[in-house]
């Protein structure tokens, strides 16, 4: 790595860093310390997906017209300040304001670290970049909840106004981090293209595109929207699944990551990245089905609670696939100069399957066992058969780049063959 990517990837290690410590404990912190209920908590929570649904249309266009990094230290401090404020906040019209800054901060941090990386790597390496990328955030999340479960005290307000200062902190500190990053120099797109309208027009032409971010909403519609909502409710409610199972389920979703990120990324590299997708939908009815079994079955308590955690093991596998695929297939997807609308585009419908997961999955998870299990393994399979059609509008190259790499190999072996002729 150079010395920009070095100073990205701590970047990414230092944000999630902070996150982990307020994320885990911000409903408990709204509803029972500051005391403004269940209703305000859960209107913050919705406030982050909808700040981030807001400002992602903008953010890309910045990106495209102003570069990644000046985007990027705007929502570092923007995040800092609606952290910190978070923190020291008391009623709820203040709570729902911070997390509002908050929440549009940490929104457009995704899309502009994504550039970054795009604009300092290659095609043959972007894979191995995102892939890091993600181990980071994952390591940094479980360290810093792990970090701030021992500093909270529920007792204690004060505690929590030291995690939200702490949180500040990191985003300042990368401000400092990332004002140091010499970034190459990107192509830039002419102003018919920079335009709104232009870019988004461009990106709605392209077929393989609107098909990845299709897939892209079934494929966090179906994990990552079930994971603190539908599939935490079904565990407990169908499951008997206990409050400290369900954190070791967590638990190892993380250290499944952690282990198997690099542990697959050489199988990634080699294979075509629409296949490594749909084995990600076989995983995932796997995991489902394991689910299936934790709730429905007539096993014991024990083999319920292991089957459960196994389910969240298991969609910790898919993730370290998608990684290193999905994110990368975005980047060479863009044309020159719009990597930044791509990915923002691609934020965006994350950001609306995290938002419509849980409103779906939730009442599903907790009253109608049986389907709700049939209905996201049926969803499951479907992410195979969209990744298998999305291969089709694929070139080979955006398919699998190692095969740029083996061309490249097999042109320049004529003439290392005649070298020593010329010698």
């Amino acid at each position: 790595m150079g010395a920009a990517m070095r100073r990205i990837h701590v970047g990414n290690a230092l944000s999630a860093f902070g996150l982990g410590f307020t994320v885990p404990y911000l409903y408990v912190y709204v509803a029972q310390v500051r005391g403004l209920g269940a209703m305000t908590a859960g209107l913050v929570l919705a406030v982050f997906a909808v700040a981030a649904l807001i400002v992602l249309p903008f953010a890309g266009r910045a990106i495209v017209r102003r570069g990644p990094l000046p985007v990027l230290l705007v929502a570092l401090v923007t995040a800092a300040v609606g952290a910190l404020s978070l923190g020291l906040s008391s009623s709820a019209a203040t709570v729902l304001v911070s997390a509002s800054t908050l929440g549009a901060g940490q929104a457009v941090m995704q899309p502009a670290l994504a550039t970054m990386i795009v604009d300092c790597s290659t095609m043959e390496n972007r894979s191995r970049a995102f892939a890091t990328q993600f181990f980071l955030q994952n390591l940094g999340l479980g360290v810093g909840g792990l970090i701030g479960g021992h500093l909270v005290d529920p007792t204690k307000a004060g505690s929590f106004v030291l995690l939200f200062a702490i949180e500040a902190a990191m985003f300042l500190l990368l401000v400092v981090v990332m004002a140091t990053v010499r970034m190459p120099r990107a192509p830039r797109v002419d102003g018919a293209q920079a335009s709104a309208k232009g870019s988004w027009k461009q990106l709605m032409g392209n077929r393989a595109m609107v098909q990845l971010c299709v897939l892209g909403f079934v494929l966090f519609f179906a994990c990552y929207g079930q994971f603190e909502s539908g599939l935490s409710a079904y565990g407990v409610e169908a499951a008997g699944i206990s409050t400290s199972a369900l954190g070791t389920a967590l638990a190892a979703n993380t250290l499944v990551i952690v282990i198997a990120q690099f542990a697959v990324l050489r199988f990634v590299e080699r294979r075509k990245r629409s296949r490594v997708i749909a084995s990600v939908g076989l995983i995932w009815a796997v995991a489902w089905a394991v689910a299936g079994y934790a709730g429905l079955g007539n096993g014991s308590q024990a083999m319920a609670t292991a089957a459960f955690i196994s389910t969240y093991a298991l969609f910790g596998l898919g993730e370290s696939l998608l990684s290193p695929t999905l994110a990368p297939l975005v980047a060479d997807l863009a044309p020159a100069g719009l990597a930044g609308q791509y990915n923002s585009a691609f934020a965006l419908v994350k950001q609306l399957a995290l938002a419509v997961g849980p409103a779906v999955g939730g009442p599903l998870g907790a009253s109608l066992h049986g389907p709700y299990i049939v209905i996201f393994l049926l969803v499951s399979l479907g992410i195979t058969v969209l990744a298998v059609r999305l291969g089709r509008q694929l070139t080979e190259v955006q398919n699998q780049p190692s095969l740029a790499r083996s061309r490249v190999v097999v042109q320049a072996d004529p003439a290392a063959e005649q070298a020593p002729a010329h010698a």
